[in-house]
Protein backbone atom coordinates (compact mmCIF):
# COMPACT_ATOMS: atom_id res chain seq x y z
CA UNK A 1 0.00 0.00 0.00
CA UNK A 2 1.30 3.46 -0.91
CA UNK A 3 1.51 5.68 2.16
CA UNK A 4 1.50 9.49 2.35
CA UNK A 5 5.21 9.26 3.21
CA UNK A 6 5.81 7.28 0.00
CA UNK A 7 4.03 10.06 -1.88
CA UNK A 8 6.18 12.65 -0.13
CA UNK A 9 9.40 11.04 -1.35
CA UNK A 10 8.01 10.49 -4.85
CA UNK A 11 7.19 14.21 -5.04
CA UNK A 12 10.45 15.23 -3.41
CA UNK A 13 12.56 13.42 -5.99
CA UNK A 14 10.41 14.57 -8.92
CA UNK A 15 10.57 18.22 -7.80
CA UNK A 16 14.27 18.01 -6.88
CA UNK A 17 15.91 15.86 -9.57
CA UNK A 18 19.43 17.12 -8.86
CA UNK A 19 19.09 16.37 -5.15
CA UNK A 20 17.76 12.95 -6.15
CA UNK A 21 20.98 12.30 -8.07
CA UNK A 22 23.10 13.26 -5.06
CA UNK A 23 20.98 10.97 -2.86
CA UNK A 24 21.38 8.10 -5.32
CA UNK A 25 17.88 8.01 -6.82
CA UNK A 26 18.48 8.05 -10.57
CA UNK A 27 14.97 8.15 -12.05
CA UNK A 28 15.34 11.85 -12.88
CA UNK A 29 19.01 12.06 -13.88
CA UNK A 30 18.24 13.58 -17.27
CA UNK A 31 16.23 16.50 -15.85
CA UNK A 32 16.69 19.84 -14.17
CA UNK A 33 13.80 21.05 -11.99
CA UNK A 34 10.91 22.97 -13.50
CA UNK A 35 10.92 26.23 -11.55
CA UNK A 36 8.70 28.18 -13.93
CA UNK A 37 6.06 30.33 -12.26
CA UNK A 38 3.25 28.07 -13.45
CA UNK A 39 4.94 24.91 -12.24
CA UNK A 40 5.89 26.46 -8.90
CA UNK A 41 2.21 27.27 -8.32
CA UNK A 42 1.22 23.72 -9.26
CA UNK A 43 3.96 22.26 -7.09
CA UNK A 44 2.86 24.25 -4.06
CA UNK A 45 -0.76 23.19 -4.57
CA UNK A 46 0.37 19.57 -4.60
CA UNK A 47 2.52 20.14 -1.53
CA UNK A 48 -0.44 21.59 0.37
CA UNK A 49 -2.52 18.52 -0.46
CA UNK A 50 0.28 16.23 0.64
CA UNK A 51 0.73 18.26 3.83
CA UNK A 52 -2.90 17.56 4.69
CA UNK A 53 -2.44 13.84 4.02
CA UNK A 54 0.56 13.76 6.37
CA UNK A 55 -1.45 15.39 9.15
CA UNK A 56 -2.50 14.32 12.61
CA UNK A 57 -4.67 11.39 11.45
CA UNK A 58 -1.79 9.88 9.49
CA UNK A 59 0.57 10.22 12.45
CA UNK A 60 -2.00 8.80 14.85
CA UNK A 61 -2.44 5.71 12.66
CA UNK A 62 1.20 5.35 11.63
CA UNK A 63 2.56 1.82 11.42
CA UNK A 64 5.28 2.70 13.95
CA UNK A 65 6.86 5.58 15.84
CA UNK A 66 9.36 6.31 13.06
CA UNK A 67 6.66 6.70 10.45
CA UNK A 68 4.95 9.25 12.70
CA UNK A 69 8.22 11.15 13.26
CA UNK A 70 8.94 11.20 9.52
CA UNK A 71 5.42 12.39 8.72
CA UNK A 72 5.87 15.38 11.02
CA UNK A 73 9.34 16.15 9.63
CA UNK A 74 7.99 15.87 6.08
CA UNK A 75 5.23 18.33 6.95
CA UNK A 76 7.83 20.71 8.33
CA UNK A 77 9.85 20.41 5.12
CA UNK A 78 6.78 21.25 3.02
CA UNK A 79 5.91 24.28 5.18
CA UNK A 80 9.46 25.61 4.96
CA UNK A 81 9.80 24.95 1.24
CA UNK A 82 6.61 26.77 0.29
CA UNK A 83 7.38 29.72 2.57
CA UNK A 84 10.90 29.99 1.15
CA UNK A 85 9.83 29.67 -2.49
CA UNK A 86 7.25 32.43 -2.11
CA UNK A 87 9.32 34.63 0.17
CA UNK A 88 12.38 36.83 -0.02
CA UNK A 89 14.96 34.02 0.14
CA UNK A 90 13.82 31.41 -2.34
CA UNK A 91 13.66 30.59 -6.00
CA UNK A 92 11.72 33.73 -6.86
CA UNK A 93 14.36 35.98 -5.30
CA UNK A 94 17.86 34.46 -5.40
CA UNK A 95 19.72 33.91 -8.71
CA UNK A 96 22.43 31.85 -6.99
CA UNK A 97 19.92 29.09 -6.31
CA UNK A 98 19.42 28.83 -10.08
CA UNK A 99 23.09 28.92 -11.08
CA UNK A 100 24.00 26.41 -8.37
CA UNK A 101 21.26 24.01 -9.48
CA UNK A 102 22.17 24.35 -13.15
CA UNK A 103 25.88 23.61 -12.82
CA UNK A 104 25.56 20.97 -10.10
CA UNK A 105 22.95 19.20 -12.15
CA UNK A 106 25.96 18.33 -14.29
CA UNK A 107 28.56 18.00 -11.54
CA UNK A 108 26.34 15.60 -9.57
CA UNK A 109 26.55 13.13 -12.45
CA UNK A 110 30.24 13.70 -13.06
CA UNK A 111 30.99 12.95 -9.39
CA UNK A 112 28.81 9.87 -8.88
CA UNK A 113 30.48 6.65 -10.19
CA UNK A 114 27.31 4.66 -9.48
CA UNK A 115 26.58 3.50 -13.03
CA UNK A 116 28.51 3.16 -16.31
CA UNK A 117 30.30 6.17 -17.63
CA UNK A 118 28.59 6.17 -21.01
CA UNK A 119 25.12 6.27 -19.42
CA UNK A 120 26.25 9.08 -17.13
CA UNK A 121 27.58 11.02 -20.12
CA UNK A 122 24.22 10.70 -21.83
CA UNK A 123 22.48 12.07 -18.72
CA UNK A 124 25.06 14.88 -18.58
CA UNK A 125 24.21 15.79 -22.17
CA UNK A 126 20.50 15.82 -21.39
CA UNK A 127 20.97 18.12 -18.41
CA UNK A 128 23.29 20.39 -20.37
CA UNK A 129 20.60 20.74 -23.03
CA UNK A 130 18.20 21.81 -20.27
CA UNK A 131 20.45 24.62 -18.98
CA UNK A 132 19.37 27.25 -21.55
CA UNK A 133 15.60 26.88 -20.96
CA UNK A 134 16.23 26.57 -17.21
CA UNK A 135 18.14 29.87 -17.05
CA UNK A 136 15.58 31.50 -19.34
CA UNK A 137 13.00 30.53 -16.72
CA UNK A 138 15.25 32.09 -14.08
CA UNK A 139 15.15 35.43 -15.88
CA UNK A 140 11.36 35.22 -16.21
CA UNK A 141 10.78 34.21 -12.59
CA UNK A 142 13.23 36.72 -11.10
CA UNK A 143 11.88 39.36 -13.48
CA UNK A 144 12.78 42.95 -12.70
CA UNK A 145 12.97 42.30 -8.98
CA UNK A 146 15.98 44.01 -7.37
CA UNK A 147 18.59 41.45 -6.32
CA UNK A 148 20.85 41.71 -3.26
CA UNK A 149 24.40 42.40 -4.45
CA UNK A 150 26.06 39.54 -2.48
CA UNK A 151 23.68 37.00 -4.04
CA UNK A 152 24.28 38.37 -7.52
CA UNK A 153 28.04 38.19 -6.91
CA UNK A 154 27.79 34.54 -5.91
CA UNK A 155 25.67 33.72 -8.97
CA UNK A 156 28.13 35.52 -11.26
CA UNK A 157 31.02 33.63 -9.71
CA UNK A 158 29.20 30.37 -10.40
CA UNK A 159 28.70 31.45 -14.00
CA UNK A 160 32.47 31.92 -14.24
CA UNK A 161 33.00 28.46 -12.73
CA UNK A 162 30.50 26.95 -15.14
CA UNK A 163 32.34 28.50 -18.09
CA UNK A 164 35.60 26.90 -16.93
CA UNK A 165 34.00 23.52 -16.28
CA UNK A 166 32.20 23.48 -19.60
CA UNK A 167 35.35 24.30 -21.54
CA UNK A 168 38.41 22.31 -20.50
CA UNK A 169 36.80 20.49 -17.59
CA UNK A 170 34.16 18.62 -19.54
CA UNK A 171 36.73 17.63 -22.17
CA UNK A 172 39.00 16.13 -19.51
CA UNK A 173 36.07 14.26 -17.95
CA UNK A 174 35.09 12.81 -21.33
CA UNK A 175 38.56 11.29 -21.61
CA UNK A 176 37.41 8.76 -19.00
CA UNK A 177 34.98 7.29 -21.54
CA UNK A 178 36.18 3.83 -22.59
CA UNK A 179 37.63 3.98 -26.09
CA UNK A 180 37.85 0.26 -26.77
CA UNK A 181 34.99 0.04 -29.23
CA UNK A 182 33.06 2.12 -31.71
CA UNK A 183 30.21 -0.36 -31.74
CA UNK A 184 26.72 0.19 -30.46
CA UNK A 185 26.35 -1.67 -27.14
CA UNK A 186 22.97 -2.41 -25.51
CA UNK A 187 21.34 0.08 -27.82
CA UNK A 188 23.53 2.93 -26.57
CA UNK A 189 25.21 5.40 -28.94
CA UNK A 190 28.90 4.91 -29.64
CA UNK A 191 31.52 6.64 -27.50
CA UNK A 192 32.26 9.13 -30.28
CA UNK A 193 28.56 9.93 -30.64
CA UNK A 194 28.17 10.44 -26.89
CA UNK A 195 31.27 12.64 -26.73
CA UNK A 196 30.05 14.77 -29.63
CA UNK A 197 26.62 15.09 -28.02
CA UNK A 198 28.10 16.22 -24.69
CA UNK A 199 30.48 18.68 -26.36
CA UNK A 200 27.68 20.28 -28.40
CA UNK A 201 25.40 20.51 -25.35
CA UNK A 202 28.22 21.95 -23.23
CA UNK A 203 28.82 24.74 -25.75
CA UNK A 204 25.13 25.67 -25.71
CA UNK A 205 25.04 25.60 -21.89
CA UNK A 206 28.17 27.73 -21.70
CA UNK A 207 26.49 30.35 -23.87
CA UNK A 208 23.41 30.22 -21.63
CA UNK A 209 25.50 30.90 -18.53
CA UNK A 210 27.21 33.81 -20.32
CA UNK A 211 23.86 35.28 -21.36
CA UNK A 212 22.50 34.88 -17.83
CA UNK A 213 25.54 36.68 -16.40
CA UNK A 214 25.03 39.58 -18.81
CA UNK A 215 21.36 39.79 -17.82
CA UNK A 216 22.18 39.58 -14.11
CA UNK A 217 24.63 42.46 -14.31
CA UNK A 218 21.86 44.64 -15.75
CA UNK A 219 19.49 44.01 -12.83
CA UNK A 220 18.92 46.62 -10.10
CA UNK A 221 20.48 46.02 -6.69
CA UNK A 222 18.15 45.44 -3.76
CA UNK A 223 18.22 47.42 -0.56
CA UNK A 224 20.37 45.78 2.09
CA UNK A 225 17.27 45.13 4.18
CA UNK A 226 16.29 42.44 1.65
CA UNK A 227 19.10 40.24 3.00
CA UNK A 228 17.14 39.51 6.18
CA UNK A 229 14.35 36.93 5.94
CA UNK A 230 12.30 38.46 8.76
CA UNK A 231 11.22 37.13 12.12
CA UNK A 232 8.26 35.05 10.91
CA UNK A 233 10.21 32.90 8.47
CA UNK A 234 13.14 32.56 10.85
CA UNK A 235 10.81 31.37 13.61
CA UNK A 236 9.34 28.80 11.22
CA UNK A 237 12.85 27.48 10.54
CA UNK A 238 13.53 27.40 14.26
CA UNK A 239 10.38 25.58 15.32
CA UNK A 240 9.60 23.32 12.33
CA UNK A 241 13.12 22.85 10.97
CA UNK A 242 15.29 22.68 14.09
CA UNK A 243 12.42 21.56 16.37
CA UNK A 244 13.59 24.18 18.88
CA UNK A 245 11.22 25.40 21.60
CA UNK A 246 13.34 28.32 22.75
CA UNK A 247 12.70 31.83 21.47
CA UNK A 248 15.03 33.79 19.20
CA UNK A 249 15.59 36.30 22.00
CA UNK A 250 16.59 33.57 24.45
CA UNK A 251 18.92 31.91 21.96
CA UNK A 252 20.57 35.18 20.98
CA UNK A 253 21.15 36.23 24.59
CA UNK A 254 22.61 32.82 25.41
CA UNK A 255 24.87 32.82 22.33
CA UNK A 256 26.21 36.28 23.17
CA UNK A 257 27.15 35.25 26.72
CA UNK A 258 28.78 32.05 25.53
CA UNK A 259 30.59 33.94 22.75
CA UNK A 260 32.11 36.41 25.21
CA UNK A 261 33.21 33.53 27.45
CA UNK A 262 34.67 31.63 24.48
CA UNK A 263 36.64 34.67 23.30
CA UNK A 264 37.98 35.27 26.81
CA UNK A 265 39.06 31.65 27.11
CA UNK A 266 40.76 31.71 23.71
CA UNK A 267 42.67 34.88 24.62
CA UNK A 268 43.70 33.53 28.03
CA UNK A 269 44.72 30.10 26.74
CA UNK A 270 46.63 31.55 23.78
CA UNK A 271 48.40 34.07 26.01
CA UNK A 272 49.47 31.32 28.41
CA UNK A 273 50.58 28.97 25.63
CA UNK A 274 52.33 31.12 23.02
CA UNK A 275 51.51 34.76 23.74
CA UNK A 276 48.52 35.32 21.44
CA UNK A 277 46.13 33.62 19.05
CA UNK A 278 47.91 35.31 16.13
CA UNK A 279 51.21 33.69 17.12
CA UNK A 280 49.46 30.34 17.43
CA UNK A 281 48.09 30.70 13.90
CA UNK A 282 51.53 31.55 12.54
CA UNK A 283 53.07 28.50 14.19
CA UNK A 284 50.37 26.17 12.91
CA UNK A 285 50.82 27.53 9.39
CA UNK A 286 54.52 26.68 9.54
CA UNK A 287 53.80 23.11 10.67
CA UNK A 288 52.76 21.49 7.43
CA UNK A 289 53.76 18.39 5.48
CA UNK A 290 56.23 18.70 2.60
CA UNK A 291 54.67 18.51 -0.84
CA UNK A 292 56.02 14.98 -1.29
CA UNK A 293 54.08 13.76 1.78
CA UNK A 294 51.01 15.95 1.42
CA UNK A 295 48.43 13.30 0.51
CA UNK A 296 49.95 10.71 2.80
CA UNK A 297 49.52 13.10 5.75
CA UNK A 298 45.74 12.85 5.41
CA UNK A 299 45.86 9.05 5.39
CA UNK A 300 48.20 8.83 8.39
CA UNK A 301 46.12 11.27 10.42
CA UNK A 302 42.92 9.39 9.57
CA UNK A 303 44.47 6.12 10.76
CA UNK A 304 45.57 7.73 14.04
CA UNK A 305 42.09 9.17 14.60
CA UNK A 306 40.54 5.77 13.96
CA UNK A 307 42.97 4.07 16.34
CA UNK A 308 42.31 6.60 19.09
CA UNK A 309 38.53 6.28 18.75
CA UNK A 310 38.74 2.49 18.80
CA UNK A 311 41.12 2.45 21.76
CA UNK A 312 38.85 4.80 23.72
CA UNK A 313 35.74 2.83 22.63
CA UNK A 314 33.99 6.02 21.58
CA UNK A 315 31.54 4.88 18.92
CA UNK A 316 30.76 2.01 16.59
CA UNK A 317 33.04 2.66 13.62
CA UNK A 318 32.13 1.12 10.26
CA UNK A 319 34.25 -1.69 8.93
CA UNK A 320 36.82 -0.23 6.56
CA UNK A 321 36.08 -2.94 4.01
CA UNK A 322 32.40 -2.01 3.82
CA UNK A 323 32.73 1.76 4.16
CA UNK A 324 36.22 2.82 3.06
CA UNK A 325 37.20 6.43 2.59
CA UNK A 326 40.10 7.25 0.31
CA UNK A 327 41.97 10.56 0.28
CA UNK A 328 42.68 11.22 -3.40
CA UNK A 329 43.67 14.26 -5.40
CA UNK A 330 40.84 16.30 -6.85
CA UNK A 331 40.18 15.12 -10.43
CA UNK A 332 41.82 17.18 -13.12
CA UNK A 333 38.51 18.02 -14.74
CA UNK A 334 37.38 19.88 -11.62
CA UNK A 335 40.49 21.84 -10.67
CA UNK A 336 39.98 25.06 -12.63
CA UNK A 337 36.30 25.42 -11.79
CA UNK A 338 36.23 24.18 -8.19
CA UNK A 339 37.32 27.46 -6.51
CA UNK A 340 34.31 29.21 -8.09
CA UNK A 341 31.74 26.60 -7.04
CA UNK A 342 30.27 24.88 -3.98
CA UNK A 343 32.74 22.08 -4.68
CA UNK A 344 33.33 20.28 -1.39
CA UNK A 345 36.38 18.09 -0.68
CA UNK A 346 34.08 15.83 1.35
CA UNK A 347 30.62 15.46 -0.14
CA UNK A 348 28.45 12.93 1.67
CA UNK A 349 28.08 9.55 -0.05
CA UNK A 350 24.77 8.80 -1.75
CA UNK A 351 22.69 6.69 0.66
CA UNK A 352 20.71 5.00 -2.13
CA UNK A 353 23.72 4.08 -4.29
CA UNK A 354 25.36 0.68 -4.02
CA UNK A 355 28.83 2.27 -4.13
CA UNK A 356 30.36 2.34 -0.66
CA UNK A 357 34.00 3.30 -1.26
CA UNK A 358 34.09 7.06 -1.11
CA UNK A 359 36.70 9.53 -2.33
CA UNK A 360 37.72 12.60 -0.36
CA UNK A 361 38.85 15.08 -3.01
CA UNK A 362 41.97 16.91 -1.85
CA UNK A 363 43.08 19.91 -3.94
CA UNK A 364 46.60 19.30 -5.27
CA UNK A 365 49.60 21.38 -4.27
CA UNK A 366 49.93 23.97 -7.06
CA UNK A 367 53.17 24.37 -8.90
CA UNK A 368 52.95 28.12 -8.32
CA UNK A 369 53.27 29.23 -4.67
CA UNK A 370 53.19 25.70 -3.18
CA UNK A 371 54.24 27.01 0.25
CA UNK A 372 51.14 29.20 0.43
CA UNK A 373 48.89 26.20 -0.19
CA UNK A 374 50.74 23.95 2.26
CA UNK A 375 50.57 26.64 4.94
CA UNK A 376 46.81 26.82 4.52
CA UNK A 377 46.51 23.03 4.49
CA UNK A 378 48.78 22.51 7.48
CA UNK A 379 48.79 19.59 9.92
CA UNK A 380 46.27 21.28 12.20
CA UNK A 381 43.81 21.94 9.36
CA UNK A 382 44.26 18.41 8.05
CA UNK A 383 43.57 16.87 11.45
CA UNK A 384 40.75 19.08 12.71
CA UNK A 385 38.87 19.82 9.49
CA UNK A 386 39.63 17.15 6.93
CA UNK A 387 39.99 14.16 9.23
CA UNK A 388 38.14 14.58 12.53
CA UNK A 389 35.31 16.88 11.40
CA UNK A 390 34.73 15.51 7.91
CA UNK A 391 36.45 12.31 6.85
CA UNK A 392 36.63 10.28 10.04
CA UNK A 393 34.63 10.31 13.27
CA UNK A 394 32.67 13.40 12.25
CA UNK A 395 30.56 13.48 9.09
CA UNK A 396 31.68 10.17 7.58
CA UNK A 397 30.92 8.04 10.65
CA UNK A 398 27.67 9.93 11.23
CA UNK A 399 26.66 9.31 7.62
CA UNK A 400 27.30 5.58 8.02
CA UNK A 401 25.05 5.41 11.08
CA UNK A 402 22.35 7.43 9.28
CA UNK A 403 22.46 5.25 6.17
CA UNK A 404 22.82 1.83 7.81
CA UNK A 405 21.19 2.09 11.23
CA UNK A 406 18.53 4.78 11.11
CA UNK A 407 14.88 3.76 10.88
CA UNK A 408 13.99 7.26 9.72
CA UNK A 409 13.62 7.67 5.96
CA UNK A 410 14.03 11.41 6.40
CA UNK A 411 17.11 10.81 8.56
CA UNK A 412 18.84 8.86 5.80
CA UNK A 413 18.45 11.56 3.15
CA UNK A 414 18.17 14.93 4.89
CA UNK A 415 21.85 15.80 5.35
CA UNK A 416 23.10 14.75 1.91
CA UNK A 417 25.10 17.58 0.32
CA UNK A 418 23.30 18.87 -2.77
CA UNK A 419 23.69 21.84 -5.14
CA UNK A 420 23.95 24.69 -2.63
CA UNK A 421 23.14 23.07 0.75
CA UNK A 422 21.89 19.85 2.31
CA UNK A 423 18.78 18.12 0.96
CA UNK A 424 16.46 19.02 3.84
CA UNK A 425 16.91 21.77 6.40
CA UNK A 426 15.95 19.51 9.32
CA UNK A 427 19.13 17.43 8.91
CA UNK A 428 21.50 20.26 9.81
CA UNK A 429 21.75 20.21 13.60
CA UNK A 430 22.63 16.52 13.69
CA UNK A 431 25.07 16.62 10.76
CA UNK A 432 26.96 19.75 11.81
CA UNK A 433 26.28 19.34 15.52
CA UNK A 434 27.84 15.88 15.58
CA UNK A 435 30.84 16.90 13.44
CA UNK A 436 31.61 19.88 15.72
CA UNK A 437 30.99 17.74 18.81
CA UNK A 438 33.35 15.10 17.40
CA UNK A 439 36.29 17.52 17.44
CA UNK A 440 35.50 18.37 21.08
CA UNK A 441 35.30 14.65 21.82
CA UNK A 442 38.70 13.99 20.28
CA UNK A 443 40.11 16.87 22.32
CA UNK A 444 38.77 15.14 25.45
CA UNK A 445 40.73 12.00 24.51
CA UNK A 446 44.00 13.92 24.24
CA UNK A 447 44.19 13.61 20.46
CA UNK A 448 44.88 17.32 19.90
CA UNK A 449 48.18 19.12 20.42
CA UNK A 450 48.24 22.31 22.54
CA UNK A 451 48.09 24.46 19.41
CA UNK A 452 45.26 22.36 17.99
CA UNK A 453 43.35 22.86 21.23
CA UNK A 454 43.60 26.59 20.62
CA UNK A 455 42.33 26.11 17.08
CA UNK A 456 39.41 24.09 18.42
CA UNK A 457 38.62 26.87 20.89
CA UNK A 458 38.65 29.33 17.99
CA UNK A 459 36.16 27.05 16.21
CA UNK A 460 33.83 27.44 19.20
CA UNK A 461 34.19 31.20 18.89
CA UNK A 462 33.39 30.97 15.18
CA UNK A 463 30.24 28.86 15.45
CA UNK A 464 28.88 31.01 18.27
CA UNK A 465 29.54 34.05 16.07
CA UNK A 466 27.58 32.37 13.26
CA UNK A 467 24.64 31.91 15.60
CA UNK A 468 24.73 35.58 16.62
CA UNK A 469 24.91 36.82 13.04
CA UNK A 470 22.28 34.36 11.82
CA UNK A 471 19.65 35.53 14.29
CA UNK A 472 20.60 39.22 14.29
CA UNK A 473 20.82 39.60 10.52
CA UNK A 474 17.48 37.95 9.83
CA UNK A 475 15.52 39.68 12.57
CA UNK A 476 16.87 43.02 11.35
CA UNK A 477 19.06 44.02 14.29
CA UNK A 478 22.36 43.70 12.39
CA UNK A 479 23.16 44.90 8.87
CA UNK A 480 25.22 42.98 6.33
CA UNK A 481 28.10 45.44 6.75
CA UNK A 482 27.93 45.14 10.54
CA UNK A 483 28.03 41.35 10.26
CA UNK A 484 31.14 41.51 8.06
CA UNK A 485 32.81 43.81 10.59
CA UNK A 486 31.77 41.54 13.46
CA UNK A 487 33.40 38.53 11.83
CA UNK A 488 36.53 40.52 10.95
CA UNK A 489 36.97 42.36 14.26
CA UNK A 490 35.65 39.85 16.80
CA UNK A 491 36.50 36.51 15.14
CA UNK A 492 39.62 37.52 13.24
CA UNK A 493 38.46 36.58 9.75
CA UNK A 494 39.94 38.23 6.69
CA UNK A 495 37.69 40.75 4.94
CA UNK A 496 37.06 38.29 2.08
CA UNK A 497 36.27 35.39 4.41
CA UNK A 498 34.00 37.59 6.54
CA UNK A 499 32.05 38.73 3.48
CA UNK A 500 31.75 35.16 2.19
CA UNK A 501 30.52 33.93 5.57
CA UNK A 502 27.97 36.73 5.82
CA UNK A 503 26.74 36.02 2.29
CA UNK A 504 26.08 32.39 3.27
CA UNK A 505 24.32 33.58 6.43
CA UNK A 506 22.11 35.88 4.38
CA UNK A 507 21.23 33.31 1.70
CA UNK A 508 20.38 30.47 4.06
CA UNK A 509 18.70 31.72 7.24
CA UNK A 510 18.78 29.36 10.21
CA UNK A 511 21.83 27.54 8.86
CA UNK A 512 24.51 29.45 10.78
CA UNK A 513 22.69 28.59 13.99
CA UNK A 514 22.76 24.82 13.44
CA UNK A 515 26.43 24.36 14.43
CA UNK A 516 26.03 25.69 17.97
CA UNK A 517 22.46 24.49 18.41
CA UNK A 518 23.40 20.94 17.43
CA UNK A 519 26.68 20.75 19.36
CA UNK A 520 25.22 22.25 22.52
CA UNK A 521 22.19 20.01 22.22
CA UNK A 522 24.41 16.91 22.16
CA UNK A 523 26.52 18.13 25.09
CA UNK A 524 23.44 18.96 27.16
CA UNK A 525 21.86 15.59 26.38
CA UNK A 526 25.04 13.75 27.33
CA UNK A 527 25.26 15.52 30.68
CA UNK A 528 21.62 14.85 31.51
CA UNK A 529 21.92 11.15 30.67
CA UNK A 530 25.11 10.90 32.73
CA UNK A 531 23.25 12.47 35.64
CA UNK A 532 20.34 10.05 35.27
CA UNK A 533 22.33 6.89 34.61
CA UNK A 534 25.25 7.45 36.94
CA UNK A 535 27.82 4.65 36.92
CA UNK A 536 25.90 2.73 34.23
CA UNK A 537 26.39 5.51 31.66
CA UNK A 538 28.32 4.32 28.58
CA UNK A 539 29.79 6.96 26.28
CA UNK A 540 29.85 4.58 23.32
CA UNK A 541 26.27 3.50 23.89
CA UNK A 542 25.21 7.14 24.12
CA UNK A 543 26.89 7.96 20.81
CA UNK A 544 25.46 4.90 19.07
CA UNK A 545 21.96 5.61 20.38
CA UNK A 546 22.23 9.23 19.26
CA UNK A 547 23.53 8.46 15.79
CA UNK A 548 21.06 5.68 15.00
CA UNK A 549 18.38 8.37 14.71
CA UNK A 550 19.97 9.59 11.48
CA UNK A 551 20.06 13.22 10.37
CA UNK A 552 17.01 14.56 12.16
CA UNK A 553 16.96 17.51 14.58
CA UNK A 554 19.15 17.00 17.64
CA UNK A 555 16.59 18.63 19.92
CA UNK A 556 13.92 16.20 18.73
CA UNK A 557 16.32 13.30 19.36
CA UNK A 558 17.11 14.64 22.82
CA UNK A 559 13.44 14.74 23.78
CA UNK A 560 13.00 11.20 22.52
CA UNK A 561 16.07 9.84 24.36
CA UNK A 562 14.97 11.58 27.58
CA UNK A 563 11.46 10.20 27.31
CA UNK A 564 9.81 13.56 26.66
CA UNK A 565 7.33 14.63 24.01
Amino acid sequence: MTTPLDCFFTQFYAHNPVSATFIGVHDHDAALPDWSNAQLDATHAGMRGLHAELGADTRAHAANEWEAIDADLAQGYLEIREAEDNGSHGIRANPALWTGEAIFGVVSLMLRPSFPMRRRAMAVAARLESVAPFLANAMAVLGARPIPAPWAERALRECDGAALLLTGGIDRWLQWLPRSTGKVVDGLPTVDEVSSHVATAAAAARTAFTDFAVWLKSQPAADERALGCGADFFDLLLTRGHQCRRSRADLLADAKVRFADAVAKLDADACAAVGSWRVAQERMALAHPPASEYLAAFERTWALCHQRAERQDLVTWPDGHDWPLRYVLQPEWAREAAPYLYFLPYRSPAPEDAVRAHDYLVPPVPAEHPERHLSAWNHSVIKLNHVVHHGAIGHHVQNWHAYHRSKSRIGRAAAVDCSSRIAMFCGGTMAEGWACYATELMEETGFLTPLEKLSEQHSRVRFLARAIVDISLHQGTMTFAEAVRFYADEVGMSEAAARSETTKNSMFPGTGLMYWLGTQGILDLREELKRRQGATFSLKQFHDDLLEHGSIPVLLVARRMLGGA
